[in-house]
């Protein structure tokens, strides 16, 4: 079988880089066409030269980043510096990009992008607010019916919100966008936090990763152990959750998540549950599935499969 082209769309934040780093591991399965920067955990100066970082970080310095939107489409931009640190990246020292950003804007390259391929063979994997993809499909409707897949980490239902008490980040910082990919009728993957909390760094799995003894295991450790500091004063857990990296890990490995084929909408319009996931987990409208929602995940298969591939780099 041959490798799905991809367009990773993300602003990294330390899980956003670690996902970068599995997708560009796994050539045999995942063909990176371009990456593509928005404005979500830091400005979009900051995960477009994260993007760079993390790519020469990899040894790809060859593959393609793209500078989107610096603001999400109908709200001012909010940042999480608070658990990612002032620069994204926060934890490890590593050196600034050499590589520059292409010329092109990112919404531009998707849609060309997919113009320029067949229907059905390229799928959308963002990792942060959907501000670019929202942007895509608004410019080029024609381009919609192109896109194979859209697998994305953002939102919630057991787990509700992480930065309010009803939302999850990505979805909130652009609910707008969020609500114009969901009705969009593309096949659509969600990695909610249901499933991502479960998907823990702990001690021993982090130490896995140091012991690779490679510049990219001890960048992936010292990322963990910065923003996990986080995650085990709010919510009590045992190290950090990777929540990106289970949007590439599902292109590599399917079998390790479950979930179900459910009707997912967006609140854009209530301030109290802005950019909440309305997910009907129990089916209980009458509306149409449009999203598999993923709810758990073999976290030992998981962590085998990061630490197997970040081991190639």
């Amino acid at each position: 079988m041959s490798a799905r082209k991809i367009i990773i769309d993300t602003d990294p934040g330390q899980d956003d880089a670690v996902a970068i780093l599995l997708a560009l591991a796994s050539p045999e399965e995942i063909d990176v066409l371009g990456i593509t920067a928005v404005a979500g955990n830091v400005p979009l100066a900051l995960t477009s030269k994260n993007a760079r970082i993390v790519c020469e970080l990899a040894g790809k310095p060859e593959t393609k980043v793209f500078e989107g939107c610096d603001r999400p489409m109908g709200r001012e931009l909010v940042t999480a510096e608070h658990v990612h640190g002032k620069t994204g990246l926060n934890g490890p020292v590593l050196p600034d990009p050499v590589m520059t950003v292409e010329a092109q804007h990112a919404v531009d390259f998707i849609i060309d992008t997919l113009r320029a391929h067949d229907a059905g063979t390229v799928t959308l994997c963002p990792l942060g607010p959907l501000t670019n993809i929202g942007t895509a499909f608004e410019k080029a409707p024609d381009v919609v019916e192109k896109v194979q897949e859209i697998i994305l980490m953002g939102g919630a239902y057991f787990e509700v919100g992480n930065i309010t008490p009803a939302a999850e980040f990505n979805i909130y910082v652009d609910p707008q966008a969020a609500d114009i990919v969901f009705k969009s009728g593309v096949p659509i993957v969600v990695m909610p936090l249901d499933v991502t909390h479960k998907a823990l760094v702990t001690p021993s799995r982090n130490d896995a990763f140091r012991n690779i003894g490679t510049k990219v295991g001890t960048a992936v450790a010292e990322m963990t152990d910065f923003f996990e500091r986080f995650d085990k004063e709010k919510y009590g857990s045992d190290g950090a959750p990777l929540h990106d990296p289970c949007v590439t890990a599902y292109l590599i490995q399917p079998s390790l998540f479950s979930g179900r084929h459910i009707n997912v909408e967006i609140e854009a319009t209530s301030e109290l549950t802005m950019g909440m996931t309305v997910a009907d987990w129990w089916r209980v409208t009458d509306r149409k599935p449009n999203a598999l929602f993923v709810g758990d995940l073999n976290s030992d298969g998981f962590f085998s499969l990061l630490t197997e591939r970040l081991s190639r780099l």
